[in-house]
Parts: C-alpha cells; sequence; structure tokens
C-alpha cells in the first residue's frame, strides 16, 4: 500500500509537470544520440570481412528461425492493436501507438548510441522486444486518464494509474529483465548480443512508461481538452477499473518475487564463474562491426535494401495485416457502440423528417418511441427494442444466461424488464445491472407505465441528462426522474458586512420577490449575527429490568469521570465528531439519553448516531441488564414538533438583528414602525401563544427555510425543527421612529457535506453563497455560515411580509401575482414588493 501511494505521488509530479518531463527526456535522448564515439587507439586498418560471419547471415535454420519469430511479433503486435480497438477510442490507440514508436525505436537507440553499438544491429532484436510489448498497460493508463469529468482530474487520475500499475509493472520488469538476462549467459554469440538488446529495451520500455508517457498523455488530454470522454459509462468505467485493481493476486506477486530471487542469484553466481576471458556486450558487438567496418557506404546501403526470401514472407504478411486494419476492419466493427449509436441518430433524424414531411400524428406508442429514440445515451439499446426488423427477442433461459455470464447490458430492454418480472433482477438494482443508470431509470419508467393505467403518465417527467451516479446509494432509490424546481434570486443580503444573493427554490409566487424587498429594507443598516450553540442531537431509549437500575445509570452518567469515558468513547468514531453534553430524562424502568455533539461540516445525523452507537456499547460494559430499544427514542427530537429542540435548541442556534431607519420604512416598507411592532405583538407573541404554538412566534419562517433548504441540499423534512424562530421588533432610536428586529431560531439542522449537497444543481447553490464543500481551515465553519445566512434571509423575509400585512398589500400581491401574472399594472404592491 505504501509502494502505491509512492507510485502515486511521481504519477502526479509526471502528469502536473509534462513539459518540464517531456522536454528533459528528449533533450537527453537528443544528447544521448549525438554523442560522439571514443577514438580508438588502435590504428585503423583494412579488415576484410570474416567468412564465418557471411555464413552466419545464411544458414538455413537460423533465416526459418527468425522469420518465423518476426512473423510471430507482427502478428501479436496486430492482436493488441486490435484489441485496444475495441475500446472504440481513438485516443487510446494513438497514446499507445506513440508510446510503442518512442520506447521502442528513438530511446532504444539513444541508448545503444552510448553503449557504442552499431544500430543495424537492432534489427533482430526489435522482433523480440516487439513479443515483449505490453499495450494494455498503457492502455489501461489511457483509461484512467479518459475516466476524468474536467481537467483539473486528469493528473489526478493519472497518478491514480500509476500508483495501480506501477509496482506491477516494476516487478513485471525485474522479471523479465532477468528472464532475458538468461540468454547473456548461453554462450551463443547472436542470442548472448539479442539477450542484451532486448534486456536494454525493456528497461528503456519501463523508464519511458513511468516518465514520458504519463506527460504526454496529460498534456494531450489537457490540450484537447477531453473531459467526460466516456459520457454517461464514466461512473461504470471508473468502478471497473477499481474493480480490476481489487482483483490483483498477491500470491502471483509473491512468486514473481520468489523469480526474481531465484533468477538474481544464478546471474550472480554465473558472473562470478566466468573467465576473465569472457568477451562482453562491446566485445561481442565489436566482432560484427569489424567485419563491416571496412564495407563501402554503397556496399552497406545496397545490402540493406537486398530482400532475401525471409524479408518477402515478413514483407506480404506486414502488407496484408495493414490493408486487412485499416479498409476491413470498420466493416466487421458494427458492433462497437460507437457506429452504433451513430446508425441508431441516423435512424432517428430519418424518423423525424418523415414524421415532419408527412405532417401526420403519430399514435402515442410511436411518439413514446421516438422520444426514447432521442436519447443520446441509450439508442443502441432503444434500436434494439423498435423491432424495425431485428430478430426475435430472445426466450427466458437465453436471457438469463446471458445476464449471467456478460451482465443485462446486451439485452434488450423487454428482455430486461422479462428477467425483472420474474424476479431475477431486482428492479431496484437496474441501474447496475445494465451499467447505465439513464437506461435503468428509462426500463424503471416502462414498467411502472405498464402498472399505472394513467396514460403517458411520465410524459413530462424529465430523466435524461442528469448525473444519477451522484444518486444511487445517497439520495434516492427505484428512480424514475426528476422534478425541476424553479430557482428564484433574492438579495444581496448584507449580512456581517459581506454581500450574499440567496437562492430560494419555492413554486410560491411573491416569496423570492417578498423577500427581495427585505433585503432592499436592511441593505443600508445591514444585519448583525451570531452562532450562540453548536450541537446536533440523538436520544436513545434504553430500558432496564427496574428503576432502580435505570436511576443509578441516570446517575452513572452524571459523574465527570463517566462522561469522559463516554466521550472518549463517542470521539473515536470520527475525527469531526466531538461530545458536548450528555442529558438524562427518566420514565419509569425506561431511559431516555440524549447525546449533543459537534459534527463539523455535516448536518451529522449519520455521525452522531455512529458516535451514540458506540458509546451505548461502552456503557453496556458498566450495565449488563441495559437493553437498547432504539438509537431513536424521539427525544433527539427528529423530523417532528418538540418543545425540547425550541429550548434546548438542535443543529446551529443563531440570532440576528438588524436596525432600519424610519425613512426606510416608509419609503420601501410603505408603513410605520409603530404598526409594524403592534402587528408584531398581536400576530407573532400573541396570536401564536393562544395558537399553542411550540417555536412558531414568527411570520412564515418556513418558507424561507424550506426554499433554501431545497435549494442547498439540505434534507427538506428537517424544516420543521429548523423553522423554529422567534420575531422580536421593537422601536428604536431617540423618538422611537426607528425599527428593531431580531430572530432568535435555536434548531437551524444543516450541513454543507452529505446528503443533497453532492448534487450538482445543489452544490452550485452553495458555491453561489461560498460555503460548498468542508472547510479545510476550519472545520464547521461553512455549515455555520450558512445557518448565519439562512436566519438573516428569515429576518428579511419576516421584514416584507410583516409590512405588507400591516399595510394591507399581502391579498392584493398574491392576487397579482398568483392569478393574473400579465396584469403588471394592477394593484399597488408592484411597486412596494418588487420594485428594485
Amino acid at each position: 500500500m505504501k509502494m502505491s501511494h509512492l507510485f502515486g505521488i511521481y504519477g502526479k509530479i509526471c502528469a502536473t509537470h509534462p513539459w518540464e518531463v517531456i522536454v528533459s527526456v528528449i533533450t537527453l535522448t537528443a544528447c544521448f544520440l549525438t554523442m560522439d564515439k571514443p577514438k580508438s587507439s588502435v590504428p585503423t586498418k583494412h579488415v576484410t570481412p570474416c567468412s564465418g560471419c557471411i555464413e552466419e547471415h545464411f544458414v538455413a535454420a537460423d533465416v526459418i528461425v527468425m522469420t518465423i519469430i518476426r512473423c510471430l511479433a507482427i502478428l501479436y503486435c496486430y492482436h493488441q492493436f486490435r484489441n485496444l480497438q475495441k475500446l472504440g477510442s481513438k485516443y487510446i490507440l494513438g497514446f499507445a501507438g506513440l508510446f510503442v514508436v518512442f520506447s521502442s525505436f528513438v530511446f532504444t537507440s539513444a541508448v545503444l548510441n552510448i553503449l557504442q553499438i552499431e544500430l543495424v544491429d537492432l534489427k533482430d532484436a526489435l522482433f523480440f522486444f516487439l513479443l515483449l510489448i505490453d499495450l494494455s498497460k498503457a492502455a489501461k493508463l489511457a483509461q484512467y486518464a479518459l475516466t476524468s469529468s474536467n481537467e483539473g482530474e486528469i493528473s489526478k487520475n493519472i497518478a491514480r494509474g500509476v500508483s495501480v500499475l506501477g509496482p506491477t509493472i516494476t516487478l513485471d520488469t525485474i522479471v523479465e529483465t532477468l528472464v532475458i538476462g538468461v540468454g547473456t549467459l548461453s554462450g551463443v554469440h547472436r542470442l548472448e548480443i539479442l539477450s542484451y538488446f532486448a534486456c536494454l529495451s525493456v528497461i528503456v520500455n519501463y523508464i519511458i512508461f513511468m516518465t514520458f508517457y504519463p506527460a504526454c498523455l496529460s498534456l494531450m488530454l489537457e490540450l484537447g481538452r477531453v473531459t467526460e470522454f466516456y459520457g454517461e459509462e464514466q461512473a461504470h468505467m471508473t468502478n471497473m477499473l477499481l474493480e480490476d485493481n481489487e482483483k490483483s493476486n498477491p500470491a502471483v506477486q509473491r512468486v514473481k518475487l520468489i523469480m526474481s530471487l531465484g533468477l538474481t542469484v544464478v546471474h550472480i553466481h554465473s558472473r562470478w564463474t566466468l573467465n576473465s576471458g569472457t568477451e562482453n556486450i562491446s566485445t561481442l558487438t565489436n566482432k560484427r562491426i569489424n567485419c563491416t567496418e571496412d564495407s563501402s557506404t554503397y556496399g552497406f546501403l545496397m545490402k540493406q535494401f537486398v530482400l532475401s526470401a525471409d524479408h518477402i514472407v515478413i514483407l506480404i504478411l506486414l502488407v496484408t495485416l495493414m490493408i486487412k486494419f485499416i479498409f476491413f476492419e470498420s466493416k466487421d466493427n458494427f458492433g462497437d457502440p460507437s457506429i452504433q449509436q451513430k446508425v441508431a441518430r441516423d435512424a432517428i433524424v430519418q424518423m423525424k423528417n418523415e414524421i415532419k414531411r408527412q405532417n401526420r400524428t403519430y399514435s402515442s406508442s410511436v411518439e413514446v418511441q421516438t422520444d426514447e429514440l432521442d436519447s443520446k445515451d441509450s439508442s443502441t439499446e432503444d434500436l434494439k427494442d423498435a423491432h424495425l426488423g431485428q430478430d426475435m427477442a430472445r426466450n427466458l433461459q437465453d436471457c438469463l444466461k446471458i445476464y449471467r455470464n456478460n451482465d443485462a447490458k446486451d439485452l434488450t430492454d423487454e428482455e430486461i424488464i422479462k428477467l425483472v418480472d420474474t424476479k431475477h433482477i431486482p428492479s431496484y438494482n437496474l441501474e447496475k445491472a445494465v451499467k447505465n443508470p439513464i437506461r435503468g431509470v428509462k426500463i424503471r419508467r416502462k414498467i411502472t407505465q405498464n402498472l399505472i393505467t394513467v396514460p403517458d403518465v411520465f410524459a413530462h417527467l424529465p430523466y435524461e441528462n442528469y448525473d444519477y451516479s451522484r444518486v444511487l446509494g445517497a439520495c434516492c432509490e427505484n428512480v424514475i426522474g426528476y422534478v425541476p424546481v424553479p430557482v428564484g434570486i433574492a438579495g444581496p443580503l448584507l449580512l456581517d458586512d459581506r454581500k450574499f444573493y440567496i437562492p430560494l427554490a419555492t413554486t410560491e409566487g411573491c416569496l423570492v420577490a417578498s423577500t427581495n424587498r427585505g433585503c432592499r429594507a436592511i441593505e443600508k443598516t445591514g444585519i448583525k449575527s451570531r452562532i450562540v450553540a453548536d450541537g446536533m442531537t440523538r436520544g436513545p431509549v434504553v430500558r432496564f429490568p427496574s428503576i432502580v437500575k435505570a436511576s443509578e445509570a441516570m446517575l452513572w452518567l452524571k459523574k465527570d469521570e463517566n462522561f469522559s469515558t463516554m466521550r472518549d468513547s463517542f470521539n473515536s468514531t470520527s475525527r469531526f465528531a466531538k461530545l458536548q453534553k450528555i442529558s438524562t430524562h427518566i420514565a419509569g424502568r425506561y431511559l431516555f439519553i440524549r447525546f449533543v455533539a459537534e459534527t463539523g461540516d455535516a448536518m451529522g445525523m449519520n455521525m452522531i448516531s455512529k458516535g451514540t452507537e458506540k458509546a451505548l456499547n461502552e456503557m453496556q460494559v458498566h450495565f449488563s441488564d441495559m437493553e437498547v430499544l432504539s438509537l431513536s427514542g424521539n427525544i433527539c427530537t427528529d423530523k417532528k414538533p418538540a418543545a425540547i429542540n425550541w429550548i434546548e435548541g438542535r443543529g446551529k442556534s443563531v440570532v440576528c438583528e438588524c436596525v432600519i431607519p424610519s425613512s426606510v420604512v416608509s419609503s420601501v416598507l410603505k408603513t410605520t414602525t409603530s404598526a409594524m411592532v403592534d402587528l408584531n405583538i398581536s400576530k407573532n407573541m400573541i396570536g401564536s401563544a393562544v395558537a399553542g404554538s411550540i417555536g412558531g412566534f414568527n411570520a412564515h419562517a418556513a418558507n424561507i427555510v424550506t426554499a433554501m433548504f431545497i435549494a442547498t441540499g439540505q434534507d427538506a423534512a428537517q424544516n420543521v425543527s429548523s423553522s423554529n424562530c422567534l420575531t422580536i421588533m421593537e422601536p428604536w432610536g431617540d423618538d422611537g421612529d426607528d425599527l428593531y428586529v431580531s430572530c432568535t431560531m435555536p434548531s437551524i439542522e444543516i450541513g454543507t457535506i452529505g446528503g443533497g449537497t453532492v448534487l450538482p444543481a445543489q452544490s452550485a447553490c452553495l458555491k453561489m453563497l461560498h460555503v460548498d464543500g468542508p472547510n479545510q481551515d476550519s472545520p464547521g465553519a461553512n455549515a455555520k455560515q450558512l445557518a448565519r445566512v439562512v436566519c438573516g434571509a428569515v429576518l428579511a423575509g419576516e421584514v416584507s411580509l410583516m409590512a405588507a400585512l400591516a399595510s394591507g398589500h399581502l391579498v392584493k400581491s398574491h392576487l397579482r401575482y398568483n392569478r393574473s401574472y400579465s396584469s403588471r399594472d394592477a394593484g399597488s404592491f408592484g411597486s412596494s414588493i418588487c420594485d428594485r
């Protein structure tokens, strides 16, 4: 694991500094290629090519063996390129090809130049090297890079790929070098030369893969702005790569390590036992160099262009494969998804043009089919279901066999529905079964449509163009689409000397306009806010055999040393969970224990539940007869009206205040300070008390809270407690004409990470408020800031609505904007509510 981490760091350096790496490698290569060879001190003399060397080139067995090896190398490379082509990516094919060309020719030749080896001696060794190339590793690293959803993730994913592939490739390189190196000990002159070349090529191939290739990959993807390459298959491809990583066999790695150690011992022993007269690679090579040193340039060139029988065989094979690959492969690849999608789109365009040309109405079934065929992400599957001349659907047994062997992605929609109906595929698991979230949702819609008698029930419920990978397993199950909710903007809201623009997701007319007017009323003086408490709660219920035992446990929890024990156990479950206090409430032999803890930037229900469970386990060590009935005993209290939240608080407890000058009260709010104060007492205080309200001493705090919760991805049901608000209005100033307003909200349950905050639209609204995600410098600061903004927006909404009620504009405004939106000149509320 540590080795993978080091390779990951190394890969990130190469990916984030591509220019430096590429320039460095190319510069070194150029230096090596242009390096002058040291002149020999021995006087040059004419040496006639030895007859042994001439005979070596024309030994029949040697020619046949080398011809077979060369043909096998070419066929193996062709096979690897075919496999790359099946990936459907010209980028992967291009990157891998570039990688092979540089590593096998340019850089190897540079190394040979350093070692004073003639390039002509490389011609046979290259075919051995082609047999050793594994393009799948290069393609795998390219796949890691292409799973990036934006440019910022390219270097991160390349680093992840290097961390996964690096240890395996390193070990493979060591094993290959040692195995091929055995050939250098054979004593056979030509085999030793080829083995030396092959070892050098393998080592150079490894160095380039770990440096030049990641840098080229990062640079070309960034310059080409290649993001979301796999589209809806991004999540599936990422999961597949992770699964491949998890499938690595440690036993194989151990065998390779043992083999490496054994071969190392063999090499060391063999080197020690060699006598001092043994020829090294330079000596062996110089023999061949001396044989050709004195040949004329013309003779050398002519010899290179002479086509022997083996050359003719290889040339015919190579030309045949190139012609097949270039001109005939496309006809064999109709099964490729990208080609099928193109055919599908052409068929869709043709169908739609025919509909427009004939100008006739099709039946509802054809309309549904046409709409579904219009989906970019599932056009291939829709063609299978269109029954436009395709084969008849397979029977259940055949479908089941295909599903078990190759998942459900190769089945048509109708065949998958058949498997769902027969309980072979759970409906909730469709997205995973077909490896395509949008297609899974579409099939579930078909199944549901068959169960509901209302025709075209989903006609206006969208499901396409949505990132379901963030939803599945986190936000929703059995997804059939999504409901677009209008999001309005109010502001700027001047809060603590900062301006905020408030996103409000609502379908209630006038809400955004009213809140916007409240922001205008306080934009000169602004709002001051404070967090007075921060603690999410979880209240389990436990039961004891008697009230004696229950009371003993209650007293035990009140002792400081026992609280410290519970706190340590609780806090051990998360680095953000900080237990603040424990309160107990007894009812007969039932004990209700209320845990209160800080939870960082998360709303914290899952975090505090985990800590509570761990603390209860610690408590059971001391009270073995304690029975834990439920982790939630309704004393938390979550998503239900409760006085305990109003009194003791839950989540963030926030207070806000502002002073509105009398001139603003009259010009913007169209009322007076005395009218506002009088209405607040009679409505928010006396009226709420008569109603027996719990936390409802306000005009409409829930309106703003719920609209902001939906917009920012909060749990909308928690508006029950989060809307607890006490609105106070008082006359202010020397003459009492100014208006003082405060809002006290003791239980705002809110967070900036987890839940719906991960969804793209909701995350965008959080970014508008500069509070998206966790605060790295001060954990919990983003959630607290969001709670302050919510309280400030509530205050603005309270001011505006109370002014509308005091001036009698409320009914007029709702009649105008909810029922007669086009009559913009009716009533006086237009100038008071929406006038900016």
